[in-house]
């Protein structure tokens, strides 16, 4: 069992538990991301916890036939020998996706025993909820766990002190090479926890590598316990063996310089998807909210960690030479750890980010991602090239009118004047790499100025 350190998920969690109005939670995330860890870790504070494993046909029993919820709580009580399960029980039913029908008793426990707090979670849930016949709307709550974070790794890996400097915007120039320096290795290992607990420990990297063979061998079994037939398990096992390679936006069909179709390749992406190992990002041409996503338009691959990414592209040592993420297999790594970043701050749903293209004779352009803010959309290139090579942010601002764009780089905090081609003046607020997750406050800066 992983001995959990700090999640940013922890104060959500003591925010759910002492609201008047609480519905049972439904943790979302891939396998290995720590969702079993941060609920033992949660149920500290209760007198009693309850944990309940779907996979174990025992636990399955306590919901033989489906009896009135009341029944069913009567049954756990006395499983764990309670006169009744109270406002300091936590129950706690994990690989739910065993018994999909279970996810349907929970608008019961918010009917009929708010008093209770109940989490559920599973491996392959996204499966599942597919599954449910009458899911329980309005009547559930979501939280998805994502991997460490970069604050989270520091405190993990024990650099407490340089994590609480990192929570200053813009951080001390004392502060930025080691936090540097902290990122690129947190960029190499990524932030699986059972990696980074083993890392923390005293592992060497060579010796953690069988971790990342079990995670990836774990996702592609999960993967194909739902491919239906031979065909769809054979372009899932392509797709695994193949999509850490890609560099670039992608074609669907004959992915992988394979003979699959355009809708068997669009299938089992959305099986890897499910399972939480990837998803596909795609572009926007939008300049102002609301963002429109174009599904039309050839997507990229985000893999769930970029750890993962790296262990399975085999590019690790590669990395360890350099000290400069963007002339990395032409910036994809630190792309994807940006990407990555972005992603781990939404947690209430499977929110997406974008990039921004314009696809005109003559005049294409593409910026790498877009952050949607309260009024407008800001574009954010993931480089550290001089102005000349700001070709596409230029178009961007010309278009929309915009004053503000945003670059991360290796370098400090700074903001530049800039004019484009055709004499339209705007603010490159330039980001450290391992800030890009604090780009509001970075964006604040900049319009003050």
């Amino acid at each position: 069992m992983i001995e959990l350190k700090y999640r940013s998920a922890e104060e959500y969690l003591e925010r759910w538990r002492h609201r008047q109005t609480r519905r049972p939670l439904l943790l979302r995330g891939a396998r290995q991301v720590g969702k079993s860890s941060l609920v033992r870790k949660h149920s500290k504070g209760y007198r009693h916890f309850i944990e309940l494993n779907l996979e174990l046909p025992a636990d399955r029993e306590l919901f033989a036939g489906f009896p009135p919820i009341l029944e069913i709580a009567t049954r756990i009580a006395l499983r764990y020998n309670l006169s009744a399960l109270d406002d300091e029980t936590l129950l706690f039913i994990d690989e739910i996706q065993e018994q999909p029908e279970v996810i349907q008793l929970l608008r019961y426990f918010y009917e009929e025993l708010p008093n209770i707090r109940v989490i559920a979670a599973g491996s392959l849930l996204e499966f599942a909820l597919g599954e449910v016949r009458s899911f329980p709307v309005g009547r559930v709550e979501f939280y998805q766990l994502h991997p460490l974070t970069f604050y989270e790794y520091l405190i993990w890996m024990g650099k407490d002190v340089l994590a609480q400097a990192s929570r200053k915007v813009p951080v001390d120039q004392a502060a930025h090479h080691e936090l540097l320096t902290a990122f690129h290795r947190y960029t190499i290992v990524g932030g699986m926890p059972e990696v980074v607990t083993n890392l923390a420990a005293g592992a060497s990297l060579e010796e953690v590598q069988n971790l990342y063979e079990l995670i990836w061998s774990a996702y592609r079994s999960d993967a194909e316990k739902y491919a239906k037939n031979l065909r769809q398990r054979q372009v899932l096992r392509h797709l695994l063996n193949t999509a850490a390679n890609e560099d670039d936006r992608i074609k669907l069909a004959k992915f992988g310089g394979s003979n699959f179709r355009s809708e068997e390749v669009s299938a089992a992406f959305q099986a890897l998807q499910q399972a939480g190992v990837l998803r596909l990002i795609y572009p926007t041409s939008s300049y102002d909210l609301p963002v429109i996503t174009e599904y039309r338009r050839s997507p990229r691959i985000q893999l769930l960690d970029t750890g993962l990414l790296n262990y399975v592209r085999g590019i690790q040592t590669d990395l360890l030479r350099t000290d400069d993420l963007s002339t990395v297999y032409r910036g994809r790594i630190a792309q994807h750890i940006m990407t990555q970043a972005l992603i781990a701050t939404h947690h209430t749903s499977n929110w997406n980010p974008h990039f921004w293209v314009r696809e005109k004779s003559g005049s294409s352009a593409e910026i790498d991602l877009i952050l949607e803010g309260k009024k407008n959309i800001h574009p954010l290139e993931v480089k550290a090239g001089p102005q000349g090579r700001l070709r596409s942010l230029h178009q961007f601002v010309e278009r929309s009118q915009h004053s503000v764009a945003l670059r991360t780089l290796r370098n400090a905090f700074s903001i530049e004047e800039v004019t484009t081609p055709s004499g339209y003046p705007y603010q490159l607020v330039n980001l450290p790499y391992y800030h890009v997750d604090q780009w509001p406050a970075y964006l604040e800066l900049g319009t003050r100025k």
